[in-house]
């Protein structure tokens, strides 16, 4: 059986158009930790609490974090509903849901953790 050069190249394509699907079909995660910025995670250089720390390094454009145990998640969010509440959870544990890419949460949702 002979099979084409055109057939070959056409599975191919085939392959490669369900390889690229697979993303669309991740689950967004609730992730539990401490809400700090990216350039301090876990341990804050700044003199007085966590909390106003995080929205000093924030306002000075550092983004949002989440420190879940050795692990820092920065977090990708334009959504104002999102921003604000991260803001008020600065220093203190957050419920946050997106989609995790190694190092970085795209934020759906933020809700007080425990």
């Amino acid at each position: 059986m002979k099979i084409s050069k055109l057939a070959i190249s056409a599975l191919g394509v085939q392959i490669l158009v369900g390889i690229a699907a697979i993303p669309a079909l991740a689950a967004d995660t609730t992730v539990t930790g401490k809400v700090s910025d990216a350039m301090c995670g876990a341990k804050h250089q700044m003199a007085g609490n966590d909390a106003s720390c995080t929205r000093t390094c924030v306002k000075g454009g550092s983004k949002y974090a989440l420190v879940v145990g050795d692990k820092v998640y920065t977090l990708e969010t334009t959504d104002k509903a999102a921003l604000d509440k991260l803001d008020e959870l600065a220093g203190a544990p957050a419920k946050v849901t997106g989609e995790v890419k190694g190092d970085t949460i795209a934020v759906k949702s933020v809700a007080t953790g425990s």
